[in-house]
């Protein structure tokens, strides 16, 4: 599946239906590889008819990388993948990799943050860090693997704040800042965002793998 530059097919795989975070990804690389058209060459899962993966890991670490390495020996394809959510110091990091789920109904954004902040509406101020966490993970067919992780923290608010982002965005106020993920600005939020500071320290793993320098992205094709 993997053509040479120039070809129109794709080169590397981002292990989502979220067209928000390819998006993300393709701006990562854009200008990094030569030969490689991000608005081609990168796609998600759902363009190859990759199988949505099981996150029955334990860790972002092995959430992140259990859906890389399924969707390359899937697709004979370079593939991306991450898994974040919100840590929460006083809960003892929890939800962590429950996040999006910690309600009982996974992805449903507003039960979830009304049950965090129900369950923290008493702890004082000076116990309520928190921090956005994610984990990036790169794999390829032939099974080998790199993960970065990313942080974002600051203080958990006690209401929400904000109509930006989503998940957790409006109760985490960033240290130094005065306003919650929520209320930022896109750029600013993707400047400092755990998710980006992950995928940037990936860049230059994904960059090696996508030049053919060692020829590991060759592989299974």
């Amino acid at each position: 599946m993997n053509g040479p530059a120039g070809t129109t097919q794709p080169r590397l795989v981002l292990a989502t239906r979220n067209q928000g975070k390819l998006r993300e990804l393709r701006e990562l690389l854009r200008g990094q590889v030569p030969g490689l058209d991000v608005d081609i060459h990168v796609v998600d899962a759902a363009s190859l008819d990759a199988p949505d993966v099981v996150e029955d890991g334990v860790t972002f670490e092995e959430n992140s990388l259990k859906k890389a390495h399924a969707v390359a020996r899937h697709t004979g394809l370079v593939a991306v993948a991450d898994d974040s959510g919100l840590s929460v110091e006083v809960l003892g990091g929890a939800p962590g990799i429950f996040s999006a789920r910690w309600s009982g109904r996974h992805g449903d954004d507003a039960a979830n943050l009304q049950l965090l902040l129900d369950q923290t509406a008493d702890v004082k101020p000076e116990h309520r860090n928190a921090a956005f966490v994610c984990a990036a993970a790169v794999a390829t067919p032939a099974g080998e693997e790199h993960v970065e992780l990313g942080f974002l923290a600051g203080t958990l608010l006690t209401a929400p704040r904000g109509t930006g982002g989503f998940g957790y965005d409006p109760i985490l106020q960033p240290h130094g800042m005065h306003v919650s993920v929520a209320e930022l600005d896109p750029e600013v939020k993707n400047s400092i965002s755990h998710r980006g500071t992950a995928f940037r320290q990936l860049l230059p793993e994904l960059v090696r793998l996508l030049t053919g320098s060692d020829g590991a992205s060759g592989g299974g094709r």
